[in-house]
């Protein structure tokens, strides 16, 4: 049975996973829109499908362990970026900010002798210690491309590499 606090936790996730999806959505739709960049937007819809996956994980979880998932309501994510670059820097740090999430519910877990939680948990730790490195390679990329436009001709060619690894 889980903890009112452990459940508020989880379901605070639960919102953070379904706003990263949004948020991956709306990348995938403006990348959509910019010329050249259809692998980028494949790889932003993929993206936002895994995160709502995510999302429904921790709901099946937070349910079958006593609790109830709430479906959280949603702000509007960002729809417009600067560009390319900027938009993986958000990327980034839309992840980071995940990773960080699921660490606080692994002490939370811990503090509260919660070893089931604790289990179900180290799956996200080691699918966010994934998805950070993906976006810092990324990140990388760009930087080393710079505005070079074959640069980025074969940065959106590849990109579907990078989810083929995992």
């Amino acid at each position: 049975m889980l903890s009112k606090s452990m459940q508020e936790a989880l379901n605070n996730q639960v919102k953070l996973e379904a706003a990263s999806s949004h948020a991956y959505l709306a990348m995938a739709s403006w990348s959509d829109i910019q010329p050249g960049y259809n692998n980028i937007t494949e790889y932003f819809f993929r993206q936002s499908d895994e995160e709502r996956t995510h999302m429904l994980k921790l709901m099946r979880f937070i349910n079958e362990r006593g609790g109830f998932a709430m479906v959280p309501t949603l702000e509007q994510p960002i729809v417009t970026f600067k560009g390319l670059k900027n938009m993986f820097e958000q990327f980034l740090q839309h992840e980071i900010a995940v990773s960080n999430s699921i660490n606080d519910l692994v002490s939370l877990a811990l503090k509260e002798k919660d070893y089931a939680t604790h289990n179900f948990l180290q799956w996200y730790v080691s699918e966010q210690i994934e998805e950070e490195k993906n976006a810092r390679v990324l990140n990388d990329k760009l930087e080393l491309i710079g505005e070079d436009k074959s640069g980025l001709y074969l940065f959106d060619r590849d990109i579907m590499m990078t989810r083929q690894k995992r």
